[in-house]
């Protein structure tokens, strides 16, 4: 009987004796995926920071975090930041999720409630590693639920299903992104300025709701962003579309621009910040603009301020329109370009007979540097249009 206590005694020090290094090592790597994740964050200028870090290889806690952004004076608490699913990755790490805790706060009357955050398929690149990328933490999933805001005991603002989808560049292939935000609701019947609470009532958009949608991609071997949608709908108004294409948004252009921002974030208050303005011009000037849309589709909010604005003068929604026509061409002689002139008038004057959208659109034959941009508009900037290849349209 003796000899079975023996054995069970040793066999009980024994693990005990295993577990103690075992613990140590886990202790070691969750400190070491940490201070990773919080390096590449410095590379984009954000500081991250924590009271305690806990938990084994697959799975570590981040208590007591907080992000400071540069050129912020205070940290944004995060509380816990949980790292699930955490797996070697040539160095570096893979991580299946990085998830927040919720958040509450209330101040000057205002409440704000933030879901739990959530990013999937995380890489955190290893130290020193060759990819072009492995400065940046790249996710390949973004959830919230709900982002809210409340004045009182009245909701003010809402967004939820907030989320982002990215394929990270491989292969030569450029980077790409989707996202939404599938809903949001506003309250404006909050709104306190009487001028504004009478439009806000006239018009009857006391509650407004809509959604956001936006997509893109990125090539970082050449610089070349396409936003290739970023609209954003309020159901019966109407949606604001947008595109952008830019060239020379490099890795080393992004570099740049935050050693720049940490520059500007280090001045006392009150300093001259001229030559970082000076810098930053110089900055933009790595980059040619390929093209740029600004789309309006409209929803009925259109003959609503018509009407509006009629009521306001003692007049008729159709008078408004044809003074509105009347003025455009008047407007626009500044420019001295007839062709566009021309084109506007013509535009502006289908919409508001029959309101269904207008663009503008900025197409140049060829790709402009910023550089020529913005020596055209200060010395010929009647010639910028041209340069631009602007053009606008209606209903179409």
């Amino acid at each position: 009987m003796s000899q079975h206590r023996n054995a069970l005694r040793k066999l009980a020090l024994s693990s005990v004796l295993m577990a103690i290094p075992l613990n140590a090592a886990f202790a070691q790597e969750a400190g070491a995926v940490a201070d990773r994740l919080k390096s590449l964050l410095a590379t984009q200028n954000m500081t991250l920071a924590w009271s305690n870090a806990t938990g084994d290889a697959s799975k570590i806690v981040l208590e007591g975090a907080t992000v400071t952004v540069v050129g912020e004076d205070k940290a944004f608490p995060i509380g816990k930041l949980t790292l699930s699913g955490v797996t070697d990755d040539n160095g570096g790490y893979k991580i299946e999720t990085i998830s927040t805790e919720a958040y509450n706060a209330t101040q000057d009357g205002a409440t704000v409630d933030i879901s739990p955050m959530t990013f999937g398929n995380v890489r955190l690149p290893a130290e020193g590693a060759t990819d072009p990328l492995a400065s940046f933490l790249m996710y390949e999933t973004a959830n919230l639920d709900n982002f809210s805001v409340k004045i009182g005991d009245k909701q003010a603002f809402q967004m939820s299903q907030v989320h982002a989808e990215v394929t990270p560049p491989a292969n030569g292939q450029a980077m790409t992104f989707t996202g939404a935000a599938e809903k949001f609701t506003a309250d404006l019947s909050l709104v306190e300025d009487p001028q504004s609470k009478a439009a806000i009532e006239a018009l009857g958009y006391q509650n407004l709701s809509g959604n956001v949608k936006f997509g893109g991609s990125w090539q970082p071997s050449d610089g070349r962003m396409t936003i290739s949608q970023y609209n954003i709908a309020v159901d019966n108004a109407g949606a604001l579309g947008m595109t952008f294409d830019l060239g020379g948004y490099t890795l080393d252009f992004l570099k740049s621009v935050q050693e720049l921002q940490k520059t500007m974030a280090a001045q006392p208050e009150g300093a001259d910040s001229s030559a970082q303005g000076l810098a930053m011009l110089g900055l933009m000037q790595q980059l040619t603009f390929h093209g740029a849309t600004v789309r309006f589709d409209d929803a009925s909010i259109t003959n609503k301020v018509l009407e509006y604005l009629g009521k306001q003068q003692g007049m008729s929604a159709k008078d408004v329109a044809n003074q509105a026509k009347a003025i455009v061409p008047f407007m626009m002689m500044e420019l001295n370009n007839p062709e566009l002139t021309q084109q506007v008038t013509t535009a502006v004057s289908a919409f508001l007979d029959n309101p269904k959208s207008l663009e503008i659109a900025a197409k140049p034959g060829s790709p402009v540097p910023f550089a020529l941009l913005a020596a055209s508009g200060m010395s010929s900037p009647k010639e910028l249009p041209k340069t631009l290849g602007l053009s606008v349209t209606a209903n179409q």
